[in-house]
């Protein structure tokens, strides 16, 4: 247990971890289950363009999104492009700042121009009243962003998209398995876009999912998807190729078996670091609605420095000095990258001061109680001490060390 300053690694200290706590380490689940369905797919000599293995994962996101519609893709940046090239969006595309750089790019990378709206400073999520007021003849479509899990404001980003007339679209990339008004997420807006990525709590390596009720948007997607390729076996769009393999669909059925022991861990995990660090003046876990279902793929908290007298970026080092990666998500926000930057700068105060604050802690299967503990104290000793702690910092920059 960390009792003092001299306890931390960053003062000389021993590590808290021999093994590096990373966030977003991958859920493999049963390697023997993956194994088989590799060897299944190897002895049938399919390993893409649609395989059965594909076609199973694409029916279990569907069930579990309460869709019609499931198109599995190689990853989730293709399938935001793919969903706004099939739905012959234009112009620009407003969402909020606060999300992966992903979001942004999947449009810039059509051509369409992304117009950035600040949050809700609690949440993170897109403020409707903000996004509304962004909307205007050039506006092609929307996209919503279900941060950490937490929904987006579905109803009112649906009724702004109705009274505009304008695609609405859900980056629901951290959102699998979790509901907004009891309804399953993936069924909100004209699409939504699933990750699977290797941090998610469901992966197949890479990969993401388009999942719709729209018909024709799913068959248009899945087309292009394979090149334009139709079911007649014509060309009938400009595609591209954007298609989830065998070996990534094996992956995903096997991270999907662990799905639900996945999330029971993650939520246990969730309530042990609110518990730990309900007290630490200046922390605070970001909650999620317990009226909802959350896949807890996410341990987010918000430092603030005024209490605690150290920021979130000295936070950060401290832990990775006791190798607890702990990762800023997301900072900064989108409107403040270099490929989005504009003059004069477009202020979103409560997306930076929020984005300034956030940091998400290691949790998942791989991660035991006894971890999060170790963690928690930690933090606890660093936000109780952060005055000393930047005496310290102070002091070794002035002796040149």
């Amino acid at each position: 247990m960390k009792r003092a300053l001299t306890d931390l690694a960053i003062f000389g200290g021993p590590e808290a971890f021999l093994n590096t706590l990373y966030v977003g380490r991958p859920t493999v689940g049963d390697r023997e289950r993956f194994f088989a369905r590799l060897e299944w797919a190897l002895n049938n000599n399919w390993l893409t363009n649609g395989g059965p293995l594909v076609r199973e994962f694409e029916d279990r996101v569907a069930d579990l999104a309460g869709v019609r519609h499931c198109v599995a893709t190689c990853n989730a940046t293709v399938a935001l492009q793919l969903v706004l090239r099939a739905s012959d969006v234009s112009g620009e595309v407003v969402m909020p700042s606060m999300t992966f750089a992903a979001t942004a790019h999947a449009a810039s990378w059509l051509g369409l121009e992304p117009v950035f709206c600040d949050v809700d400073p609690e949440t993170g999520l897109a403020d409707p009243e903000h996004l509304a007021s962004l909307v205007t003849p050039r506006t092609g479509a929307i996209i919503g962003v279900h941060l950490w899990g937490r929904p987006a404001p579905v109803e009112a980003l649906e009724k702004i998209a109705a009274e505009n007339q304008v695609k609405l679209f859900f980056d629901a990339a951290h959102a699998l398995g979790c509901t907004a008004g009891g309804r399953p997420v993936g069924g909100f807006g004209n699409a939504e876009v699933f990750s699977f990525h290797a941090t998610k709590a469901v992966t197949s390596f890479e990969g993401g999912a388009i999942v719709t009720d729209d018909g024709l948007l799913a068959d248009r997607v899945r087309a292009m998807h394979n090149f334009g390729i139709a079911p007649d076996k014509l060309v009938s769009d400009v595609g591209t190729n954007g298609k989830m393999s065998e070996c990534a669909a094996a992956m995903g059925l096997t991270s999907l078996d662990a799905f639900a022991e996945t999330r029971v861990h993650n939520r246990l995990n969730h309530a042990l670091y609110s518990d730990e660090l309900r007290d630490v003046r200046g922390v605070s876990v970001h909650a999620f609605d317990p009226g909802e279902q959350n896949n807890y793929q996410y341990v987010i908290i918000s430092v603030d420095s005024a209490a605690t007298g150290i920021d979130r970026d000295q936070l950060q080092a401290v832990l990775r000095a006791e190798k607890v990666v702990a990762q800023p998500y997301f900072s900064p926000g989108c409107h403040q990258m270099q490929p989005y930057r504009t003059e004069p700068p477009l202020r979103l105060e409560n997306t930076e001061q929020l984005s300034d604050r956030v940091l998400a802690l290691p949790t998942g299967p791989a991660v035991s109680s006894e971890d999060i503990r170790r963690v928690c104290d930690i933090i606890r000793l660093a936000a109780t001490s952060g005055e000393l702690i930047n005496a310290q910092w102070d002091q070794r920059t002035r002796n040149g060390s």
